[in-house]
Parts: C-alpha cells; structure tokens; sequence
C-alpha cells in the first residue's frame, strides 16, 4: 500500500521537505499549494525534483470554495480550476482534492454540488485528471463525509470520486462503520491524522493540534479498517497540522510520519485480519514480561560517590562482568549495573550526559522477534559485537540516544547472569525493595509525542491521559506509557527554569531522570534507608497538614507520614505512598513507592510539593527561600 504525506505537515524549504520524506521510506507526497508557491521552482522543476527524489505526487491540494455558487461566481470558480488542471500537468499531478465550501455565497444542495461536480469531471477527464471531494468538518453546508459520498453518487462520474480524512470524521465523532458502506472504487484518496482528546472549535483543533495516528485519542485504527474493508487500495497519506512539528527538524518528523502509518497498517490488520493490507509481514507488538536490569555509567573517579549512595538504599554489589568493568548490584528482583568502560557505547553515553542511565534491558517473549518489529518500523538496531563465550542480547536504539536490550524469556532463566557476570555474593543490608515500579524519561515538550509513539509503535502499550505537573517556575507534560511490567512517565519539559528543563540542559539530551521502586512496607523501608543513612528529600509541614484535611486521614497515619518524608495519595481503586531521595550531583534521584489495592496512578497530585522540596533543597547559598 503507498505511503504518502503532504509537505505542509514538516518544516523546512521544499527540498528540505523531500530529502526528509524520501529518506524516512515514503513513496509520495501531497502538494500544498502553499509550499509550491513559496518555492521558487517552476512546476516542471517541482514535477522533476520529486521524481528525482523517489517520489510521486499523490495528490495537489487544496482547491476551495467551488460548489454551489450563484454566478458569476461560479464562473470564476470553474476558471479557476482550468488554470489548476494546467498546472497539475506541469507538476505531473493527476489527483486534486476539492473541500468542501465555506463561500458565504454558497447555496447548498446535494443536486447542485453534484451538477458542478459533474461538470468539473467533464473537464478533469478531458486532461487525464481526477476529482477527490472531501468533506471539512467545519464545511458550510458539507460536513461530513455521509453527505460528501452523497454528492460524488450522484455526480455519477468517473473521474469524481470521495477522499476520506480521518480527522474530519473522527472530530465530528461520527462513526467511522459508515465507511463501510461505500464502493472502494469510489474513495479516491485516504489522509490520516490523530489527535488528543481537547474540546475546542474545530477549525482551529485541525490547524494546530494534529499529530500522527498512534500519538492522539481517536479512533484512527477503526477509521482505516472500516475504509480497508471497501477494498480501498490507495494511498494512505498523512495530512498533519501541528504547531511543534512545523518547528521540528523534518528528517525527525518525517520519520515519525513513516513509523505511525506502518504501525497503524499493521494494528488494523491484526485487528480485522480478513483486510487486505500492502505490507510485509513482521511480529506483532508483545509486552514487557519483566524489568531485566538498568545499567547506570559513570566514571571511575565518580564510582564509590555512586556505589556508597546505592548501598543507602539497601542494594549489595553481588557480581562482576567476566570481561568488562561492569557491577551488578541487587535488591529483591532488581538488578542495577554500574558501567566505568573508558570504551564503547557507555563511555560515548558518559562523555556526552554525565553519569546516565545508559541501558535498559526488558524481558520479552521472543527477543529476536521485538528486534524484528524495531527494525520494520525504522528503528535502528544496536551493534556491538560481544566478547567470545558471552550473550549475545539484541539491542536497538531508544528514543534520547540511550539503549533498549531484549533479553529472551525463552532462554534458560538467569542465563545473563551465569554466562557473563562471577558467582553472586549473598544481598546484605536490604531495605524491602523489591521490583521497578517506573521510569522516568525527560525530554523537551516537542519531542514528547515521538517519545510516546516510540512505544505505543514497538511494544502492545497502552497510554494514560497526559497530566499537567505544576513546577514553581513552569508546567511540565506527563504522560505514562504502560507496557506489561514496564512503566514509565514520559515528562515533557516546556520552560528552562522548571526541575524537568533545568535537567534536560544540565544533561545536555533527553534522558531517565528517576527510577522508582517497589516496597510492600513503605514505612519499614523508610525506617532501614534510615538505618542505612539514606538521606530522604524533606517535605514540608503544609503538605500534611493538607493532605489529612484532604483525604480525611486518621492523626496517627499523617504523623507516620510526616516522620518518614512520605507523600499520600488515593484514587477509586486504592491508596499509594511515595518517599523520595535526594536530588543527586548529575540530576539523577529515586523514589520509592507503594500500591495498595488497584491505585493506577503515579502520584501526580504530589508532583508540584515534591518538585518544591527539591528546590527548596537545591537552592544556592544566598538565594531565598519559596
């Protein structure tokens, strides 16, 4: 099936914009007549420089206000649209997409529209050309693409037919099974676009809140099964306006683009397997069995700083790589690796962040197959050869230049851990840690939604509802991905000053800012971190006060909180409590949490008093307090 995308839905000049879309592995693009007139090529050099790059023009776009209209301007209109047909022959485009009219002289009328539509087919036909009509949800008269199929039936023409976009369907939340009923012969043209859930004037949501299938809200998979089902073979083309990506680098949007429709392409035909989809085949998304370790790199010079402040926490170092400067620490079912290599990718990692989560390794069904599916969708792989008589475990590139690593739930439990690392020493000083709870990944607000797509695309994930996290300098985005026993809480940081910015500067990229682990006994552990000389980040005296008035807590319980620095919260399923570390040098810190009942968040409520203590106890010498 062709891929396509339209140039308005990347930055940069025009050939910026075919470098970046031919390079991410499309085979077409939709003209925007804005992008052609802004170029200064002829449309014989534009028709050329396309073909050049590998492409084709799928579609020219838009033409505006034509049906229905009294004269003279219907006149103009049909003029108008001959200059069109002339300058799509020069380009080499024989597609155009006719939306539906917001002329205030428009008269409405399905007859009357299918009568021009009619007599513009007769004009297309003479040049070879075709007609999509399309159906804009905030259309004066047509509106939705029922009505729009109406118009193409009764223009009864050959060279007339429907083009389908699923946000103006899906915006106007009419349901996309409706699809179903019209000839695929029919459907000219298929644009594809997501977006979040926001209630807001549709005009302005379509010009700048759109983004690619997988990133947003609606219900984009149904919308391409019900068209798959006409027997649709067209192009599937994106057609995204979004104030961030007309800001970001193209050859990264165009990338996204081309990972959002493979993986929309193969959600639909694994969900309808009967479709006919055009696309080779590649395993399906799995989830995350298990947290296998987190590999953290620093220096020589820095480790014991490093290692004194994992033993606070009650982790013991039981083993030793055979062959590279590499510990392994342990705690319950957590396995941490502390990397000082002065080579290869972890050393590259220290050099450009400061000591960082460099890895992380997942547990899957079927290691190779995650690797299959990375590579489908675009997702380069990791190569690195191992040393003799060591695993080999597949790795691709994560999103903010760390690693991914699949270890193979196949392969003979702790099979990782007897061929590449000495005999385990006993775990001494434990503090009830017992598993990852979540990870938290920073970034910059405008690479927020590739991050998610990342993982919404590899893994079988599931996203909640972004959150706004009130920091004293600033909002920052949250959103959490949850993928079987992977969690993590995507931060998307919009000003310098806030916490998630300020570590995003520092770290010079996108990288895990906080690990959280798991405790069945919050106080219990509070009380040997303490024993441990674990320095827990103080919460202030407001915060409880408020949080007993609040949740109506019992004085003994708030005052158990209040000695141990634990934060509470509550929702409909349970109750969850969370203590945390101190800020560290590089910016790195830890958390500690406990669930209680089926409590499915992470804490949110808490975030702006946790992020207020962390500056309180981060501020210069000198500096007031807040």
């Amino acid at each position: 099936m062709k891929t396509s995308i339209a140039t308005v839905s990347i930055s940069g000049n025009f050939r910026e914009k075919l470098e970046a879309i031919a390079k991410a592995g499309f085979a077409g693009i939709e003209i925007f007549e804005q992008d052609f007139i802004a170029s200064d090529y002829a449309p014989r050099e534009i028709g050329a420089l396309v073909r050049d790059h590998g492409l084709e023009i799928t579609l020219f776009q838009p033409f505006r206000d034509f049906e229905g209209l009294p004269e003279p301007y219907r006149s103009r209109a049909f003029a108008r649209a001959a200059r069109k047909f002339d300058l799509m022959a020069d380009l080499g485009a024989e597609l155009m997409l006719v939306c539906s009219t917001l002329h205030p002289a428009a008269m409405g009328g399905i007859d009357r529209a299918a009568a021009d539509f009619h007599a513009l087919g007769e004009m297309a036909a003479a040049r070879g050309l075709r007609l999509g009509y399309e159906a804009l949800a905030w259309g004066r008269h047509v509106n939705d693409h029922r009505d729009a199929w109406e118009v193409v039936r009764r223009a009864d023409h050959a060279h007339v037919g429907l083009i389908l976009d699923s946000f103006h369907t899906l915006a106007r939340k009419i349901d996309p099974e409706t699809i179903r009923r019209i000839p695929g012969d029919k459907i000219f043209f298929v644009q594809l676009a997501d977006a979040p859930a926001i209630e807001m004037d549709l005009l302005y949501w379509s010009r700048h809140f759109r983004n690619m299938p997988g990133e947003g809200d609606l219900a984009v998979t149904a919308f391409l099964q019900a068209v798959l089902a006409t027997g649709y073979a067209g192009p599937l083309s994106l057609e995204i306006f979004n104030d961030q990506f007309r800001a970001g680098l193209p050859r990264l949007v165009a990338r996204d683009g081309y990972r959002s429709l493979v993986d929309l392409m193969d959600r639909a035909r694994r969900a309808e397997p009967a479709l006919a989809v055009d696309l080779p085949d590649f395993p399906p998304p799995a989830a995350v069995q298990a947290v296998e370790f987190i590999e953290i790199v620093t220096s020589t010079d820095q480790q014991a700083e490093l290692a004194g402040f994992l033993a606070t926490l009650g982790f013991t170092p039981t083993a030793q790589h055979i062959s590279k400067a590499v510990t392994r620490w342990q705690q319950g079912a957590i396995n941490l690796l502390v990397n000082t290599e002065d080579t290869g990718f972890a050393h590259s990692s220290y050099v450009a962040h400061g000591t960082t989560v460099s890895e992380i390794a997942l547990r899957l069904p079927d290691a190779l197959a995650a690797k299959a599916r990375a590579q489908a969708l675009g997702i380069a792989p990791h190569l690195e050869p191992a040393a003799p008589n060591e695993l080999t475990i597949p790795a691709i590139r994560g999103v903010g230049g760390s690693l991914l690593r699949f270890v193979d739930a196949k392969a003979p439990l702790n099979q990782l851990w007897q061929q590449d690392f000495t005999t385990p020493r006993p775990i001494s000083k434990a503090a009830g840690l017992i598993q990852i709870d979540h990870i938290a990944q920073t970034m910059a607000y405008d690479e927020m939604l590739s991050w998610s797509l990342f993982y919404h695309a590899l893994f079988d994930a599931r996203k909640a509802p972004m959150v706004d996290v009130v920091d004293p300098d600033g909002l920052v985005r949250s959103q959490a991905v949850e993928t079987g026993a992977l969690k993590i809480t995507l931060n998307g940081a919009e000003a310098r000053r806030t916490l998630a910015g300020r570590f995003v500067e520092d770290s010079f990229g996108s990288a895990v800012q906080h690990i959280a682990f798991g405790s069945d006994d919050i106080f219990a552990t509070a009380s040997a971190l303490a024993a441990n000389g674990f320095q827990a980040l103080s919460i202030g005296a407001n915060y409880y006060d408020d949080v007993e008035a609040r949740f109506g807590l019992a004085p003994e319980l708030t005052e158990r909180l209040r000695a141990a620095n634990v934060l509470y919260d509550e929702d409909a399923g349970g109750q969850f409590f969370q203590l945390y570390s101190q800020t560290r040098p590089e910016g790195l810190f830890v958390e500690i949490v406990q669930r209680q009942g089926n409590y499915s968040g992470y804490g949110a409520a808490n975030a702006p008093f946790r992020i207020a203590a962390q500056k309180r106890a981060t501020r210069p010498a000198g500096m007031p307090r807040f």
